[in-house]
């Protein structure tokens, strides 16, 4: 049995591989001229781009894994205050981001019109969640209580309203709680796909991916734990599948078939990264993606913010974001590759930011 010191190459590649994508799907030089497997499902249904988010959840899962042994030997008010702070900290970055540059045409951009949920908001309320309940339960209780969050969501959603963009339960309970204002209106409506209600099942990515980390840890790098891990990741995707009979797998209402398939190949995933780089050794390749793996966060949100500073400097035609993409990259290689080499650059140019921060040993922790 292989043993582990800290953290496992297999995962700083996987978060990695998901950040690079995740930045690539998030900045197109055009939305429009975008290649298929880099759009969302429209509503019901899944693409390869409706993985990266879950994944993401799957991966911070993985590192509490690492982190979270720390708490063992910690009181349990001193835990809460850590997750409580970290948990803050997170929140505060995404409804920061949402809000910066903080002030349009000299005026301080009002509160009442920005967004409250998202992203790092939807992952600082998973990591919460799900530390409290891996540290208080038993393993076996948060398995228990992760399918009682998948079925009670499903019931929830068909008991409150229907499975539309326009009546479904999650958009009730924000407008509820927030108000329009304060959403999400990239769907032509007031819809936050990181909505509170939907964070329920999206906690079940976290304690799957933490479950994982443990199991890898405690077993090895060998091949029975890449043929038990493929054999879970089969069954989750398997039973995924199925509720998609039921409850359509939708990444925007975060359904619970879409939970069980994401964990599914996640697992899967995992399990042929840890045979490639930490069984094979082959990991010629692998650099590029540990750049962003090591700062996962920290690269993320840099890449957030240079894509809104871009579509805040104006040109005479329009933003710079627009026009950097209509007359360095879409104007010579077409509206489609275009649109990706502009991604492309987005990517490469955090890339190069990370590189420095690592050749500097420069790690930005929560």
């Amino acid at each position: 049995m292989s043993k582990l010191k800290n953290r496992y190459l297999s995962l700083d590649v996987f978060r990695g591989l998901d950040v690079a994508l995740m930045i690539i799907v998030n900045s197109p030089g055009n939305g429009s001229t975008s290649f298929s497997p880099l759009l969302h499902a429209e509503w019901n249904g899944f693409t390869l781009t409706d993985l990266v988010f879950p994944t993401f959840l799957f991966v911070v899962g993985n590192s509490m894994s690492f982190s979270m042994k720390k708490y063992e030997a910690m009181g349990n008010g001193a835990v809460f205050k850590k997750i409580l702070k970290r948990t803050a900290i997170i929140f505060l970055l995404g409804f920061l981001m949402y809000w910066y540059p903080f002030f349009d045409e000299g005026q301080l951009k009002p509160f009442s019109e920005t967004r409250v949920f998202g992203v790092l908001q939807r992952i600082a309320l998973c990591y919460m969640f799900a530390s409290i309940i891996l540290h208080f339960v038993k393993t076996k209780t948060a398995i228990w209580l992760s399918l009682a969050f998948l079925v009670g969501y499903h019931l929830i959603l068909i008991g409150f309203g229907d499975l539309t963009l326009t009546e479904n339960a999650v958009l009730k309970l924000d407008e509820w709680l927030i108000g329009p204002s304060h959403m999400y209106h990239g769907e032509g409506i007031a819809f936050d796909p990181e909505g509170l209600l939907s964070t329920l099942p999206a906690i079940v990515n976290v304690i799957i991916g933490y479950l994982a980390g443990r199991f890898i840890q405690n077993n090895g790098q060998n091949y029975e734990t890449v043929a038990k891990l493929m054999m879970v990741g089969f069954t989750l995707i398997f039973a995924g599948l199925a509720w998609d009979l039921i409850l359509p797998i939708n990444k925007k209402l975060w359904t619970s078939s879409f939970v069980l398939l994401t964990c599914g190949i996640d697992l899967m995933a995992i399990a042929i990264l840890i045979y490639i780089l930490d069984m094979r050794k082959a990991k010629s390749w692998s650099y590029f993606f540990e750049v962003f793996g090591k700062n996962t966060l920290f690269i993320y949100l840099l890449s957030e913010v240079f894509v809104i500073s871009l579509y805040a400097i104006n040109t005479k035609d329009g933003s710079l974001y627009r026009w950097i993409a209509d007359n360095v990259f879409i104007s010579w290689s077409g509206g489609y590759m275009g649109s990706l080499l502009f991604a492309l650059w987005i990517m490469f140019t955090c890339w190069v930011v990370g590189y420095f921060m690592d050749k500097k040993g420069i790690y930005v922790k929560v």
